[in-house]
């Protein structure tokens, strides 16, 4: 058995896909926010693996195939924006200031933290990228020498957590304008967050789709300058 599935080029992608769509039929029978597809699949994924006693690198080998996706799928989210271009051009300083302010929180919260834990140069760089999509975040940790998969693994766990807590953390902060709304999720969720924000409404998904663009720009620009500091 085991042999027939490390041997099959698919089995990292059929594995995945499987996983995902055992996610969404229990977040749609239970409705529960900590029932993430995602989070759900990877655990899935990750149990298999055990079970079967099963290398990562040989599940890689099929897996990779789906992340030829990822920036088309990012590409796509111009949709619901371009649908709501009024917006930015009667709102464009209140909308890149607030993009703009939490790519800098997020930046001064990881060297904070950094310090706080003792992190090295290297494990530092690795975390920086965590809040822009995945597509962006491993150009910038492979570049500044981060640990690229650490890097994936940190911004998949801050997109699930911003999928899962968005809608709460919003009203615990009483935040109802939705354009607010698009960009707090979409600044500090990246694609996983938007996901969250299309559902509560079009402009949520409008503004948070903007903002994984502007925020991974930003963050680019941001990373050259805080790695000096650590």
């Amino acid at each position: 058995m085991k042999e027939f599935l490390t041997g099959s080029l698919f089995f990292g992608v059929v594995l995945t896909l499987v996983a995902y769509e055992i996610g969404l039929l229990l977040k749609k029978k239970f409705k529960l926010a900590i029932l993430n597809p995602l989070l759900l699949a990877a655990v899935i994924i990750i149990g298999v693996l055990l079970v079967l006693d099963i290398d990562y690198e040989t599940y890689s080998e099929g897996a990779q195939y789906i992340s030829y996706f990822l920036t088309p799928a990012t590409v796509s989210l111009a949709i619901p924006l371009y649908r709501q271009l009024d917006l930015l051009k009667k709102y464009p300083v209140a909308i890149l200031g607030s993009v703009a302010v939490g790519v800098l929180t997020a930046m001064v919260s990881i060297f904070l933290m950094s310090l706080l834990f003792g992190l090295n140069h290297q494990q530092y760089m690795t975390l920086l990228p965590k809040s822009i999509t995945t597509a962006i975040g491993i150009g910038v940790s492979e570049k500044m020498g981060g640990i690229v998969t650490l890097t994936v693994v940190a911004i998949s766990v801050t997109g699930i957590t911003g999928n899962i807590m968005a809608e709460t953390v919003l009203k615990w902060f009483k935040i109802t304008n939705p354009i607010a709304k698009g960009l707090a999720i979409g600044t500090s969720a990246h694609a996983l967050g938007t996901t969250k924000a299309m559902e509560i409404g079009e402009i949520e998904g409008a503004m948070s789709s903007l903002s994984i663009v502007v925020a991974g720009v930003l963050t680019v620009l941001a990373v050259s300058v805080f790695a000096n500091f650590l």
